[in-house]
């Protein structure tokens, strides 16, 4: 009979067998997924195919509750997977949408943001010329016969540089990638005859590319003309959210300018106090540990471009203002003792929220699931 140990060294040599051959197979899976992007780009197919996605996961998870596999583990496997397979197919080059536009020129084009626009066009096979700080003196003929000027430089620049492009030819769309929208637009619409269109690109200068990621835009002047901008958006991968700019506005003093307020205060907070971080992170709980690591991750990039954002509309100020009203609201019930009118506020806020609680609630379990698996001891 044989031994406890080599039974267990039989079982784990079957579990390498296994491991082995799931490697194998993922290779197989990336090679086609490989093929697939390049077939996508010879059609101008967009890589991301949110329709497909959901009945792949869809039908993998009914057929692993079936085997009695955990649903939540193979999505999650899955997950990982189609992220990998974005990847690869992102290696590859892209359709160009409009091979009648002769020219590209993005202005800031040096830059992060900037960089990761001119790299995209010029994948698409597009002629790209960059406006940098030291080139204004050949600006005129940089910008003769451009198609496309894309402006991508630091909010507080934007007006000034946009005012510097009034000689476009009345055909070229213009556009810009500021986190505010109504003045660039609107700065755009006097200097520019032509097609103008506002983009807030909802991502950071680290991403490696555009699958999934939300390209907001601002109707300025003749729509008709850019889209074939906003289809070239989509084949990259991009979701495309139109809005007007001054909704765009109200909601990003949300959305960006009072989270990154309210984070670095409490960043700012934790410094003062005198916390000693190494002790929170091993004190903390998985959904603490992810909030510190969401503050530690703003203090680790540009302080410039968050003083921009925040000081980029006035109209933050109120904002911010009435965010500080409340908290101090709050406050004053818990040093007052008032447990009731919390709990009736916290009641209100979770109506409001309504489905949507329930359904971060999930999303922050996946979240707080990855997180932990990173977790370093």
């Amino acid at each position: 009979m044989a031994s406890f140990d080599e039974k267990l060294t039989n079982l784990r040599d079957q579990i390498d067998d296994i491991d082995s051959q799931l490697v194998s197979l993922l290779a197989q899976r990336r090679e086609v997924t490989t093929q697939v992007g390049e077939l996508k780009s010879q059609v101008g197919m967009p890589i991301y195919a949110p329709e497909r996605e959901a009945q792949l996961l869809l039908k993998r998870r009914n057929q692993a509750i079936n085997a009695g596999i955990s649903a939540d583990l193979i999505e999650d496997v899955l997950r990982r997977l189609m992220r990998d397979s974005y990847v690869s197919q992102d290696a590859s080059g892209y359709q160009c949408i409009n091979p009648e536009c002769k020219k590209v020129v993005i202005v800031g084009g040096r830059g992060q943001l900037g960089g990761i626009f001119a790299d995209l066009f010029t994948r698409s096979d597009y002629q790209v010329d960059i406006i940098g700080q030291d080139d204004w003196p050949n600006a005129e003929q940089i910008l003769a016969g451009a198609g496309l000027v894309l402006v991508a430089v630091p909010i507080q620049l934007t007006s000034m540089i946009i005012e510097k492009l009034n000689t476009l030819p009345d055909d070229c769309i213009l556009a810009d990638v500021t986190s505010i929208k109504e003045l660039p637009l609107a700065k755009m619409l006097k200097v520019h005859k032509g097609p103008v269109v506002g983009l807030h690109p909802m991502f950071g200068p680290d991403v490696a590319g555009l699958i999934k990621q939300t390209i907001i835009t601002c109707e300025g002047r003749s729509p008709e003309q850019y889209q074939w901008l906003l289809r070239q958006f989509q084949v990259w991968g991009a979701k495309i959210y139109p809005v007007d700019a001054q909704s765009h506005d109200q909601a990003m003093s949300m959305v960006q300018v009072m989270r990154h307020f309210s984070t670095i205060a409490y960043g700012y907070h934790l410094m003062t106090e005198g916390a000693d971080i190494a002790q929170l992170v091993d004190m903390s709980s998985p959904i603490y540990r992810l909030e510190l690591s969401m503050v530690g991750r703003l203090f680790a990039q540009d302080p410039v471009l968050y003083s921009d954002i925040i000081f980029a509309n006035p109209d933050n100020v109120a904002m911010m203002k009435r965010f500080a009203y409340r908290f101090l609201t709050l406050l004053e019930d818990v040093e007052s003792g008032d447990k009731a009118s919390f709990v009736e506020m916290f009641t209100q806020v979770s109506d409001w929220f309504g489905d949507y609680a329930d359904i971060f609630l999930q999303e922050s379990k996946l979240m707080l699931l990855k997180a932990n698996e990173l977790k370093k001891d």
